[in-house]
């Protein structure tokens, strides 16, 4: 409802205020060639999943990494004194990653595996996981996040999760389900189910609880729901908007839009208390509000200056600051985890399609993330190094997945029905 709002209004204003900086289209910087190779297998006939291939496809996904096809593979170790270096440097490969699993006697399955640099035929890394076998996504993902911090420096992030929302139905039966899935989408598990509208659903950074709005009662009212358990409460109930809540750093406030006194205006909650106070007051909408870790600045997005843009602000008071000048719309502010880039829903002078960009905060410059044209709702992973969002594909409502990057592009396994309103859990472990 608030994103429709600022888009009217984006369309009917006309001024623009500031020179655009620099726009790049997509980075050039060469990504780590890395061979996983399929993991050997011994005491168990076959497994539902395949661990090698699900981490050689996190560890695309986050930019990083280029991983090595199957077919170029000479040789198929699973141990380190089966490795001959000089096939894997005859395919480019600089990283090595092998393993093999065994059935445990309780019906538990163990994965040994190793991570070698190719150049210097040393060992990087090494573990043992052990799970079951309905747990085999989760040893892949925890791998996957070793080598990915073991190689880059930077924490993995492929174990989190990720809620979203699917529409699905004849119009006069729309149907609306809060997901949690894995971070690319597998395991979809139904939090809530409703017939009417469910919006921006949002972790609180303890991992424990979401929020979201819910039109169950014919009007937006903000929720706060406990994951494992399923108990909720309903914390709103103004007139007007109640919208876009943002869970704080500590996870101790809950800052969302009100339009109780009449405008679209950010108010911050403290949980304990459930008192409310106003962060901004203007004229314009204010909304989409999102926390730097410093828990009292927010970004939001804002119409003050004739189109939509993104300010920031202090929730103790004080004047807003401008951030964006590149392009007439600019909305749906997410910061990556070194608080460096920022992202969001982007729209260039001229042109009539959103997509995702990120806006170097100390250069200026901006980069074009999406291909797609029709994007909303960004989300990036803790670590910073992916962002997902919605968008249309074939006139469906779909997610996809971009790395921070730009050198990966992908659409997340589909369900039954639209599919929105996608949200990065914070780490989990």
């Amino acid at each position: 409802m608030i994103r429709l709002l600022i888009a009217c209004l984006a369309m009917a204003a006309g001024t623009v205020f500031a020179a655009d900086p620099l726009v790049i289209t997509r980075g050039t910087d060469r990504a780590i060639p890395i061979a996983v190779v399929p993991f050997g297998l011994s005491g168990a006939a076959s497994l539902p999943e395949d661990p090698a291939r699900i981490i050689g496809n996190d560890l695309h996904n986050s930019g990083f990494f280029n991983p090595l096809a199957r077919e170029h593979m000479i040789s198929m170790p699973a141990r380190p004194d089966e490795i001959i270096y000089r096939d894997w440097r005859a395919v480019g490969a600089q990283y090595l990653l092998i393993g093999e699993m065994a059935s445990q006697a309780d019906g538990r399955v163990q994965i040994r595996y190793h991570l070698l640099n190719v150049t210097s035929e040393q060992q990087v890394h090494a573990g043992t996981v052990t799970g079951t076998v309905q747990q085999l996504r989760d040893l892949a993902h925890h791998i996957a996040d070793q080598a990915h911090e073991k190689i880059t420096g930077i924490k993995g992030a492929f174990s989190t999760r990720l809620l979203f929302v699917t529409a699905s139905g004849p119009v006069s039966d729309r149907r609306y389900t809060l997901y949690r899935a894995d971070y690319d989408g597998a395991r979809a598990v139904t939090l809530l189910q409703s017939r009417e509208p469910i919006l921006s659903p949002t972790y609180a950074p303890d991992g424990q609880r979401i929020a979201y709005v819910s039109f169950e009662q014919k009007r937006p009212r903000i929720y706060v729901q406990q994951v494992e358990t399923g108990q909720r409460e309903q914390v709103t109930n103004f007139e007007g908007l109640n919208g876009a809540p943002a869970w704080s750093p500590d996870s101790s406030k809950l800052a969302f839009v009100l339009s109780k006194d009449g405008n679209p205006e950010i108010y911050v909650m403290e949980m304990a208390s459930r008192q409310v106070r106003r962060v901004t007051n203007h004229m314009a909408i204010d909304t989409e509000p999102f926390w730097g870790k410093d828990g009292h600045t927010l970004y939001f997005t804002s119409d003050r200056s004739g189109r939509p843009q993104i300010y920031r602000a202090s929730i103790n008071g004080g004047e807003a600051q401008r951030v964006t000048f590149s392009g007439n719309y600019n909305a749906n502010p997410k910061l990556s985890a070194d608080e460096k880039t920022l992202v969001m829903i982007h729209r260039q002078d001229g042109y009539k399609v959103f997509k995702v960009a990120a806006q170097d905060l100390q250069r200026g410059t901006l980069r074009i993330l999406s291909d797609t044209s029709l994007d909303e709702s960004p989300t990036v992973a803790p670590n910073g190094s992916m962002v997902i969002y919605a968008t249309r594909q074939q006139g469906k409502g779909v997610l996809m997945l971009t790395s921070l990057n730009g050198r990966v592009r992908t659409v997340l396994p589909g369900i039954e029905g639209e599919i929105r309103e996608p949200s990065w859990s914070p780490f989990l472990n």
